[in-house]
């Protein structure tokens, strides 16, 4: 990935394009960021099989500094994810198995591969669960346990907002692990800077302590803002669910009209946040906020989709837009799902098979948007919330369109 870098160091341009939330030791960071290549990380735990678009911001932070002549390293959580960050969270992360978490982080390493360059030592990949699944419980509290206090620890909002409701010893131990994991990346890579979204301040504060009472080495600490909508919404979900960048999970065309649809008050956020763009092209394109905006929006998808899925699927995303949209044609890369003439005939009512592609969450929700008029079926507006799937309709596909922007191709075979 090549990009023009408008500041002289890292620190700067991180602070100019919006990233910064905290650091500790700011002046001596950003110092340190200038004359050294330094080795930093940023930890996922593998609760799913793809990261996704809220995932981005992370990812485009690693790939700015890799720019800028820094070396990342991403910290697998195959350790951490059996236990679950309690953090932002009001209950228990659900228990994974290690069959489920090791899949998960192979295909985040998988994922990684696109955004970051792994040659000659430029990158590197760690799984904690390589020092965390065989840990000895009494030496790692007499090493690490014992540098902690719980009066302190309580007082953080990772911990004070989830005592009422129930916190386990089990996840107040998140806490621990992760800074443990700062120590043992700091003595086997020289990691000097753990980053992270702000919701990571204590568990990043608490690394930043242990390395330091342990080895009485100064190392850093920085988080970036959270990826929310101008609505308070963390960005990343949609109607149907997450939004992923695995593409079997989310499709390029799906993932391109999902930030197509993005809020006027945040396109420059996320133009400054999740593109490579020049920040001058940037200001000229938000310059307007009448219907001009919507060309911002369309190069906001592109240069995601581009970043995510590369730059051939980015353009075929942008067409099928444009021939949904501006043309009312057909395009072969629509979304499509592939359904049984059988399901059909067993189930021929039209609310059955929007809950069955996921058009709709309900059968209850399907008869309110077509009473609305807000369903269209071969571009003819529902009327009839009875109205069948059989007949000669499941002789040939069928577009169904969900108000103006969600189209869908059924495949009946």
């Amino acid at each position: 990935m090549i990009y023009k870098k408008e500041h002289d160091n890292v620190f700067d341009e991180l602070v100019a394009r919006g990233y910064l939330d905290q650091a500790t030791h700011e002046e001596d960071l950003k110092e340190l960021l200038a004359k050294e290549k330094v080795s930093f990380y940023i930890g996922f735990d593998a609760t799913a099989d793809s990261l996704t678009i809220g995932h981005f911001i992370q990812i485009m932070v690693m790939m700015r500094m890799q720019a800028y002549g820094h070396k990342p390293l991403v910290l697998l959580g195959g350790g951490t994810t059996m236990i679950g960050d309690p953090s932002g969270r009001s209950d228990m992360r659900m228990v994974m198995t290690k069959e489920r978490i090791d899949h998960n982080a192979d295909r985040f390493y998988q994922q990684f591969q696109r955004f970051l360059d792994f040659s000659d030592g430029k990158a590197s990949m760690e799984n904690n669960a390589d020092w965390l699944l065989n840990i000895n419980f009494l030496q790692f509290m007499r090493e690490v346990g014992v540098h902690f206090n719980v009066g302190e620890m309580i007082k953080k909002d990772a911990y004070k907002n989830r005592l009422e409701r129930g916190l386990s010893f089990f996840e107040f131990s998140y806490m621990l692990l992760q800074s443990y994991d700062f120590l043992v990346l700091n003595e086997k890579h020289g990691t000097k800077l753990q980053m992270g979204g702000s919701d990571q301040w204590a568990n990043i504060i608490g690394g930043a302590d242990l390395v330091k009472k342990h080895k009485g080495e100064q190392v850093y600490g920085m988080t970036f803002k959270l990826l929310t909508r101008a609505d308070g919404q963390k960005m990343g979900k949609s109607m149907g669910g997450a939004v992923w960048l695995d593409e079997e999970k989310t499709s390029p065309y799906e993932l391109y009209q999902y930030l197509r649809n993005t809020d006027d008050r945040d396109v420059k956020k996320f133009l400054n946040l999740l593109t490579f763009l020049p920040s001058e092209e940037i200001e000229e394109l938000t310059k307007y906020q009448d219907e001009r905006i919507n060309h911002a929006k369309e190069v906001l998808a592109y240069e995601i989709v581009k970043l995510v899925h590369g730059e051939e699927k980015a353009k075929e995303a942008q067409e099928t837009s444009k021939a949904l949209f501006s043309k009312g044609q057909v395009d072969e890369n629509m979304p499509s799902t592939e359904v049984e003439k059988s399901f059909m005939e067993e189930n021929p009512g039209l609310l059955n098979l929007l809950s069955h592609l996921g058009i709709t969450k309900s059968n209850g929700e399907a008869r309110r948007l077509i009473q609305q008029g807000g369903i269209k079926v071969n571009d003819k507006k529902v009327e009839d919330p009875s109205l069948e799937i059989s007949g000669n309709l499941l002789e040939k596909d069928l577009i169904i369109q969900k108000g103006k922007k969600v189209f869908h191709r059924v495949i009946f075979k």
